[in-house]
């Protein structure tokens, strides 16, 4: 490996460990090659998300740029260029050396940026808000469940075909419960991501989710849309649930802490009355450790 290559994967490591902790935690019980592919894949999502989340609230215009330029530099270092290794430099050079050395179609990537382009004002993808659970879907595909297909290359699991619905559905369980993680920080942005459909079956529509957002206090109606929206998310780990036997068992562990770090989210979201529009809900650290030895001793 050249000093840039391993340069770039330190990078996407550091990115994973800064901003992905739950996701850091659970990667830590992975093979060390088969970490360094899990954070390459951390650091490109990472990357476009965040031009997405900072860039595109004041600039959508250079945003959308952004966004097109790491694709487009991801597909030169595919062909060997990857460019001056600044930050893009070093991310593209990790991703690209993983999707190469694991065989991960390029497709997934171009769908996880048409899905970032959906959250970008003035592109023909943008969409601000979901009608319905269909549409959500669409922008998940793209947005989560790739992610977990581009995931299983580098597992080295036998079946990937076999494999990808539960990866896929993973994926979206991933996504939904950081939408009602998120709700409040989303309505600050502007954003309403949990599909208009599940609001009004419960009575509630902007003005009224405005108002939880200014008082930082759910209303009746808006908790039992989110208890609705945590019922579809776990329904979706349920799904999920089963493919965690297809994996390697040196890998299984580190998804499933996942798997149940993620889902602790929903219990804290459901503890805390659904206090979403004024704090982040977080599983404490106690608890995440806890988790993580609980499956390091599996694995013995």
């Amino acid at each position: 490996m050249t000093d840039d290559l391993a340069e770039a994967f330190r990078y996407c490591a550091r990115l994973t460990a800064t901003h992905g902790r739950t996701y850091h935690l659970a990667s830590r019980l992975l093979p060390p090659d088969r970490r360094a592919g899990v954070h390459a894949l951390y650091g490109f999502a990472r990357t476009v998300d965040d031009i997405v989340d900072v860039t595109a609230v004041d600039d959508p215009e250079t945003a959308s740029r952004q966004v097109d330029t790491v694709r487009t530099r991801l597909h030169a270092a595919l062909g060997g260029d990857p460019g001056p290794a600044d930050e893009v430099g070093l991310v593209v050079r990790a991703a690209a050396d993983t999707i190469g050395r694991y065989r991960i179609p390029l497709a997934y990537f171009d769908a996880f940026v048409r899905s970032m382009r959906m959250d970008i004002p003035g592109t023909a993808e943008f969409r601000d808000r979901y009608r319905d659970m269909a549409e959500l879907q669409e922008y998940m595909y793209g947005s989560a469940a790739v992610i977990g297909l581009q995931l299983l290359p580098v597992f080295g699991v036998d079946d990937p075909d076999r494999a990808a619905p539960y990866a896929a559905a993973l994926g979206t369980a991933f996504q939904l419960t950081n939408f009602v993680r998120d709700v409040g920080e989303d309505l600050a942005r502007g954003r309403i991501y949990l599909p208009a459909d599940g609001w009004s079956a419960f009575g509630v529509d902007d003005e009224l989710l405005a108002e939880c957002r200014r008082t930082g206090t759910p209303d009746r109606r808006v908790r039992r849309a989110l208890a609705h929206f945590v019922a579809l998310a776990r329904a979706d780990y349920r799904r999920a649930e089963p493919g965690l036997a297809l994996l390697p068992d040196r890998v299984r562990p580190g998804i499933r802490a996942a798997f149940v770090l993620y889902g602790r989210i929903l219990d804290e979201v459901e503890d805390h009355g659904y206090r979403v529009f004024d704090r982040r809900v977080v599983v404490p650290r106690r608890r995440r450790v806890a988790v993580l030895l609980t499956q390091l001793a599996s694995r013995r």
